[in-house]
């Protein structure tokens, strides 16, 4: 069985609720203990009237009270004030027998704002009354006298018990229902969590939570909202990848068909007609040779190309001078570039600066810049290789100034099979791979690498890596 939040909070507050009473207990305690201390000190219980009680009323010293705030009042037997000094608040100068009474019952009344100290003197049968302004008044006793009637103190404890019970049920539904409206404020968001999170698992990742909260269930909502959008993304990259792999395969069947097609063809032209003159087969070889070559170098950028791809390639990094790498990259280049005529410079700076690196991989990308260059440029095309040091990364471009690439075509380079001419022309023999595997690579480098270019401007790659 769960235990649910509201439960716990309802536990928690009668918890609360018994530290409540026994916090009420002590604290009935405390001011009973400080109503004694208080009394002590006040003025009233320091100068009662039986302090300055003479017989003869006009010996009487009222200063010491006056002083003090408050007042001496003489009543005789008439009921007449016959001496008053200071602080006075009889209202009257005489008084009738039942008013008298009554002013006597009402000063010892619980929250009169005079204290009326009352002593009568035998002897010259007159009342002396001390008045003190009551600065605050505490009055909290419990009596019980055994000598009581039983039914009294029954009534009266059954009285106490029933107040007692009532307070306690009060408080009791006091905590209920505070714990449900404070539960709620908790259990309320943790739902729409919980609806939002099995929104996801069955698959709909258009789900979002709106709780309009400003509290720390808001940031948990924007976390929550943040995750399901990048689940939607990547759902919808997987998606769309999907989608693209199945158009790779669909052109791979394309560019396979008529290069081995030929080579069938071919051969068995070669094996049907003998009498064929060597001549003519050595040009059929030729044609065999050129169509299985292209064929071969496809599948294998199609290798490479799904090998980068996959989730499971890693690829190891080195602590590398790319100042000297480049050097001898550039050094190894050099055979190609002047195979094809082509002009070439070289800016690399005499300095010590690491990256971390892969000097195969990184192989494969400069040439595959490099045949591109050669396989779509005219012979004089001049390849420019430089290298710049930033703060935190290094800048390498590759760049020529040949025919270059229409500018709109320019940000879907680096996707696989993509080619400037539609109609997926093979005469350059290009397998349309070669640029998705060197941006694979550089992004497994922690890198980035984008085009400049447009027509008859020429190409400039732009490789950044990442400086330690």
């Amino acid at each position: 069985m769960k235990n649910k939040i509201s439960n716990q909070f309802l536990i928690n507050y009668l918890i609360v609720l018994l530290l409540s009473v026994l916090a009420t207990l002590l604290v009935y305690i405390l001011l009973s203990f400080a109503n004694d201390m208080i009394s002590k000190t006040l003025v009233k219980n320091r100068y009662p009237a039986e302090l300055i009680m003479k017989d003869n009323y006009a010996d009487i010293d009222a200063e010491i009270i006056v002083q003090h705030g408050g007042g001496v009042q003489v009543i005789n037997e008439n009921y007449e004030v016959v001496y008053s000094k200071g602080l006075d608040k009889l209202g009257t100068k005489k008084f009738s027998v039942s008013e008298f009474t009554d002013f006597l019952v009402r000063s010892k009344e619980k929250g009169f704002k005079y204290h009326y100290d009352i002593l009568y003197n035998t002897h010259e049968k007159f009342w002396l009354i001390v008045t003190f302004p009551t600065s605050m008044r505490l009055d909290i006793s419990f009596v019980y006298n055994k000598e009581a009637v039983s039914e009294d103190i029954k009534n009266v404890s059954g009285v106490f018990i029933s107040v007692f019970i009532f307070y306690l049920l009060l408080l009791g539904l006091f905590a209920f229902i505070f714990s449900k409206i404070t539960s709620l404020h908790i259990t309320k968001p943790l739902k729409m969590l919980s609806e939002g999170t099995k929104a996801l698992r069955e698959g709909d990742y258009t789900t979002r939570v709106n709780m309009n909260l400003k509290n720390e269930f808001a940031d948990l909502q924007n976390t929550f909202n943040e995750m399901a959008e990048k689940i939607e993304t990547e759902i919808k990259l997987r998606e769309q990848s999907e989608t693209e792999r199945k158009k790779v395969i669909m052109d791979i069947s394309h560019d396979l068909k008529n290069p081995l097609a030929s080579v069938v063809g071919y051969t068995e032209l070669c094996l049907k007609k003998p009498e064929l003159i060597n001549k003519e087969q050595l040009n059929y070889l030729k044609i065999i040779f050129k169509n299985s070559k292209r064929a071969g170098s496809l599948l294998n950028d199609l290798f490479e190309f799904s090998k980068l791809e996959s989730s499971e390639f890693s690829m190891k990094l080195y602590k590398t001078d790319i100042c000297e790498y480049l050097r001898q990259a550039c050094g190894d280049l050099l055979p190609m570039l002047e195979q094809a005529n082509l002009e070439y410079n070289f800016d690399i700076p005499e300095k010590t600066v690491y990256v971390m690196l892969n000097d195969s991989q990184m192989n494969r990308v400069l040439f595959n810049l490099a045949e591109n260059s050669i396989r779509y440029n005219p012979i004089g095309t001049n390849i420019s290789v430089s290298l710049y040091v930033e703060q935190t990364n290094v800048i390498i471009q590759f760049s020529d100034d040949g025919i270059g690439i229409p500018s709109h075509h320019a940000k879907n380079i680096f996707e696989p099979f993509v080619r400037i001419d539609d109609s997926r022309n093979s005469e350059t023999g290009g397998t349309g791979l070669g640029l998705s595997i060197a941006y694979k690579i550089i992004k497994l480098h922690g890198g980035t690498i984008e085009v400049i270019t447009d027509v008859n401007e020429g190409c400039t790659y732009i490789i950044t890596l990442p400086k330690i």
